[in-house]
């Protein structure tokens, strides 16, 4: 089946949003990040029925566009809103306990039947866009009852089968699969899909785990998209906070207990359709990302870091050399760097004020949240600093961002946040305008 005209402007406009979102470099990293795993290990992404419904051509887009560059994504879904409406249709009460469906035989043949056709309709939807999907209805999930009494014929993944997950990589196919379970006797169970893929992905252990909403990602208490979230600097944090509550904290308790079993490399996007490559495919990404993230290293002292490593951090970010004494003349207030050596912010004591001498991210950090969990933590703790950056840096919206204002000088900007009254700002100004530069070249993003 050939694409129609809508179908080609749907793919254009996804290559072309892409690529203004995205420079070249960030395309480049990572393609050739997803390159280097093994193809089973680069995304579930996990389809809720709702999805589905009523995004269909923009997930299949998506989806297409993802195998177009070499990508194979494994495509997990569920039916909810399909199987209400069929199961109210036939007369037959809805009931959940715990959240889950309780299922009873004349129930699991409309789940059997609505799970069959949601999957076609995905494969086929590929299909339409020229990609190579194939339809996996069982044999992947081995499950047993959880409380025939309490749930009927809901199942509990035991279990994980890769076979025909495997056969369709091999072939070049996205395997689409339905959330349903069978028992070792080969009792079909219906089995909740979030569950289902909770464990695919302990088995898998993707670089990249999806989960598609109509919601584009966890809102926060002004109602909108939380942009990442590093669950080892914020989590208890997060959960305390008043607006967390029902399903959302239940998410948020299951993507921790998930993260909690992964390579520390892994996460979760929750974004919508539309903004898949996006999410995948830039810094910035699009809906929310979640991180098990990196504990944070708070020094006030040099000798408290290794200075190697750390020199290293920052001449890999900006791509220029530290001049050799910058430890010994830099006057270090307080020092901000991920266990790992990913991300640091270093903080000099001024008379001006506190000054934000280095923010430095390494590029394979980027994306993940890191340096924002880096800088938030920065934050809480300085509520008055000011800085530079270059004109023309790419970072400088993100500074816009944090910033109470911003004032332009012949080669660089001064930020600033919490300065009260025009005398501290003009100091601020004046400190940039004669501090001397501490890397060999002009930087590519970031402060010096």
């Amino acid at each position: 089946m050939r694409e129609d005209s809508r179908d080609i402007q749907t793919r254009q406009t996804i290559v072309r949003l892409l690529s203004s979102m995205a420079s070249a470099k960030e395309i480049s990293q990572y393609l050739k990040r997803f390159s280097q795993l093994d193809a089973k290990r680069f995304a579930v992404v996990k389809v809720g029925g709702a999805v589905l419904r009523d995004d269909l051509d923009a997930l299949t887009s998506s989806l297409a566009f993802l195998q177009d560059v070499g990508l194979t994504p494994i495509v997990l879904h569920g039916a909810g809103p399909q199987l209400d409406a069929e199961l109210s249709a036939a007369g037959i009460e809805k009931t959940t306990v715990n959240g889950l469906r309780v299922t009873s035989p004349e129930a699991l043949a409309i789940v059997r039947r609505v799970f069959h056709s949601q999957n076609l309709k995905l494969v086929e939807a590929l299909q339409a866009f020229d990609a190579r999907a194939t339809s996996i209805v069982s044999g992947v999930f081995e499950a047993d009852y959880i409380d025939r009494d309490t749930y009927g014929l809901v199942g509990e993944v035991k279990r994980v089968d890769l076979a025909p997950i495997e056969a369709s990589l091999k072939a070049g196919s996205i395997p689409v699969i339905a959330s349903l379970g069978e028992t070792v006797g080969g009792q079909i169970l219906n089995v909740n899909a979030d569950f289902a893929a909770n464990e695919l992905v302990q088995v898998l252990q993707p670089y990249k785990i999806v989960f598609l909403t109509g919601t584009g990602g966890l809102l926060g208490a002004n109602g909108k998209v939380i942009d990442s979230i590093n669950l080892t600097t914020e989590y208890e944090h997060l959960v305390a906070q008043p607006w967390v509550n029902g399903g959302m904290k239940v998410k948020i308790e299951q993507i921790k207990a998930l993260l909690d079993t992964l390579p520390p490399t892994s996460s979760v996007s929750i974004t919508q359709p539309s903004e898949l490559a996006k999410e995948l495919f830039t810094h910035k990404g699009s809906g929310t990302l979640v991180r098990r993230g990196e504990r944070v290293l708070e020094v006030s002292d040099w000798n408290e870091l290794d200075l190697e490593r750390l020199r290293s951090l920052i001449e890999s970010a900006f791509g220029r050399e530290l001049v050799p004494d910058y430890f010994e003349r830099t006057r270090l207030h307080r020092a901000y760097v991920s266990e790992n050596y990913r991300a640091a912010v270093i903080l000099t004591a001024e008379d001006a004020g506190t000054y934000l001498d280095k923010f430095a991210v390494l590029d394979d950090a980027q994306g993940e949240g890191l340096g924002r969990a880096v800088w938030q933590v920065m934050r809480e703790q300085n509520p008055s600093l000011f800085w530079r950056s270059r004109n023309g840096n790419a970072v400088n919206p993100f500074y816009f961002s944090e910033s109470d204002g911003c004032l332009r000088q012949d080669a660089w900007r001064v930020f600033w946040y919490g300065m009260q009254g025009f005398d501290a700002i003009a100091k601020c100004v004046g400190h940039c305008a004669t501090r001397p530069v501490t890397l060999s070249n002009p930087v590519q993003r970031g402060v010096a």
